[in-house]
């Protein structure tokens, strides 16, 4: 068996591997032997059929399974041992020759390589970068107190139909018809709720004003959502096909008003939100909310310095050159559909590639590794930001142990996870090294500048 590798080009290489009839015959042998003695074939008993009948029958696919599996191994093993800094796979040369795995005993096969461009790179104290701290100020803690209001807010009867106030209506729905009489057979939906705010057209909107329970108002469905077959059959409980074609006028008889309340800021709501007794007095209560803010804010503010960290180091490096060609062809053989768009897709991959050719040196020069616990721990604050965003901080850590196990059983999450995971470390190990500068940001200011980039 021979191995060679050449490289005529800085970024490409081809890896020439030669077998002769020793190097794999052996193993064949082996294996042919192995199946005789499990081969029920007619006429003999298991594993006494004559050996020149089981190499007529299984000959040529054990040679092929063989050499495949010798291939495969010394291909990796080379590849691994003399730490050739590959891109993507290896792929069948096209100067490979035709291979007849029934009648050669001799094979040679031959593979390009595409090789990962030679660089650099390097952060010390010289290097500055901007970050971002953003604001906890009081508007920002006074939004989220809206919000738990809000979330722990009920509904209260009231007397008249407010549409400032946003006001749900309850009330009985009739079809009428042409005459404007109660329709025989017609479609009838008692206690149906409605939110005539949300009604898009302002003639039909505007008949719902000052209603009040036993007010009757004639509406038509089709002119009050002109184009929301969906919100028509939601309404008056049909399928949207029957809410395509409904043209009729109903009546509505106000049952009930019902105006929205926000809960009062008061210990019930400290209660309710960090859980009994942990909180004293709105005081406390604004200090608690801004603490969560200030820890929820900390990964935005890290994901910018990572932006700004990729972008400087992108412009630091430079430009770097790819075998463009045997990319190209990677990025065919692994889409699954036809690749329209190629040099579209070619420069976003190189990006990408760029980066994480970047982002693998700098991991290995600040010695960053993670286990099982940095994942978990990353699985676990994921979870708790999901349960966050609906105000939900008081979650029992079984709960939020159970979120994170669910997650790790998704192959593609536990992907995203221990990148996440290597990124966390990556920026706390470059936050130590460069040189910051510290820049103080409201949170609309922040959200503003991401929505630029």
């Amino acid at each position: 068996m021979n191995i060679s590798f050449e490289t005529p080009e800085k970024v490409s290489g081809v890896l020439t591997i030669s077998f002769v009839k020793e190097d794999y015959q052996g193993e064949v042998d082996k294996e042919l032997k192995n199946y005789r003695k499990r081969a029920n074939i007619p006429g003999f008993r298991v594993g006494q059929a004559p050996m020149s009948m089981i190499k007529r029958q299984f000959g040529t696919a054990v040679k092929g399974e063989i050499i495949e599996r010798l291939l495969d191994e010394k291909l990796r093993n080379y590849i691994s041992e003399n730490k050739i800094k590959m891109l993507g796979s290896p792929l069948k040369s096209e100067s490979q020759a035709e291979v007849n795995i029934v009648t050669d005993e001799n094979f040679e096969f031959k593979f390009d390589i595409a090789l990962a461009p030679d660089f650099q790179v390097e952060l010390t104290a010289d290097d500055t970068l901007p970050y971002y701290n953003i604001t906890v100020d009081d508007e920002l803690v006074g939004r989220q107190v809206e919000m738990f209001q809000s979330r722990a807010g009920h509904y209260d009867k009231a007397d008249v139909y407010d549409p400032a106030q946003n006001d749900m209506l309850k009330g009985d729905l009739r079809e009428l018809d042409e005459n404007g009489n109660a329709k025989e057979d017609g479609i009838v939906v008692e206690a149906a709720v409605m939110m005539p705010e949300y009604i898009k057209v302002d003639e039909q909107k505007a008949l719902f004003n000052d209603a009040k329970p036993g007010t009757v108002i004639t509406f038509n469905p089709r002119k009050a959502y002109p184009e929301n077959d969906a919100e028509i059959a939601s309404l008056l409980k049909i399928d949207k096909e029957q809410a395509a074609s409904l043209t009729s006028d109903f009546t509505y008889l106000v049952t009930e008003v019902q105006r929205f309340v926000k809960a009062e800021v008061n210990q019930e709501l400290f209660d309710q939100i960090y859980g009994e007794g942990n909180v004293k007095d709105e005081a406390d209560f604004r200090a608690k909310i801004a603490e969560g803010i200030k820890q929820q804010l900390a990964p935005q503010s890290d994901y910018k310095f990572l932006l700004d960290l990729q972008k400087y180091l992108d412009e630091k490096v430079g430009e770097l050159e790819f075998p463009k060609n045997l990319l190209e062809r990677i990025i065919k053989e692994n889409s699954k559909e036809e690749v329209k768009n190629l040099d579209e897709v070619y420069d976003s991959s190189v990006k990408m590639l760029k980066w994480n050719l970047i982002e693998n040196q700098l991991v290995e020069a600040h010695q960053i590794k993670i286990d099982d616990a940095d994942v978990k721990n990353i699985a676990k604050n994921a979870a708790r930001a999901q349960f966050a965003q609906y105000g939900m901080t008081n979650i029992p850590e079984e709960y939020i142990d159970s979120y994170a196990e669910k997650m790790l059983k998704d192959d593609k999450a536990i992907e995203n996870l221990v990148e996440r995971a290597i990124e966390l470390k990556l920026i706390e190990a470059v936050k130590k090294v460069v040189k910051l500068d510290e820049k103080a940001i409201s949170m609309d200011d922040f959200n503003a500048m991401m929505q630029e980039k």
